[in-house]
């Protein structure tokens, strides 16, 4: 089960915030969250997919097209929450932002995610 958990934080990473096509976008934030599952940063929060989805466009409005999101540590997962540490840049040798998504799961799916920028 730890590795299907840590196997889905690879895939919000690449399939969401790494994801630039909101229709695309959404059809994964379908598979990798539970239904009314919830979205923190730092001062927002949102609820359900289609707020996930508005929220991930208004940050990626705000990056180069050019950038993704990569994974920097080993992905830690305890019982049913997990910890991702996250780069961002446009390819693993040139991150210029970092920062961690902590992950409670339920029924195997993203139930809430909170976002750390460092």
């Amino acid at each position: 089960m730890n590795n299907d958990l840590a196997l889905l934080l690879e895939k919000n990473l690449a399939q969401v915030w790494s994801e630039r096509d909101a229709s695309h976008r959404i059809e994964s934030i379908r598979t990798i969250y539970a239904i009314n599952s919830g979205l923190y940063h730092v001062g927002h929060q949102t609820t359900g997919y289609e707020a996930i989805n508005d929220s991930v466009s208004k940050v990626l409005a705000n990056v180069p097209a050019t950038f993704s999101f990569f994974k920097l540590q080993p992905i830690v997962i305890n019982n049913d929450i997990g910890r991702l540490i996250w780069g961002m840049g446009p390819n693993i040798e040139s991150i210029v932002a970092t920062g961690m998504d902590i992950a409670f799961f339920e029924d195997g799916k993203i139930k809430s995610l909170y976002v750390f920028l460092d």
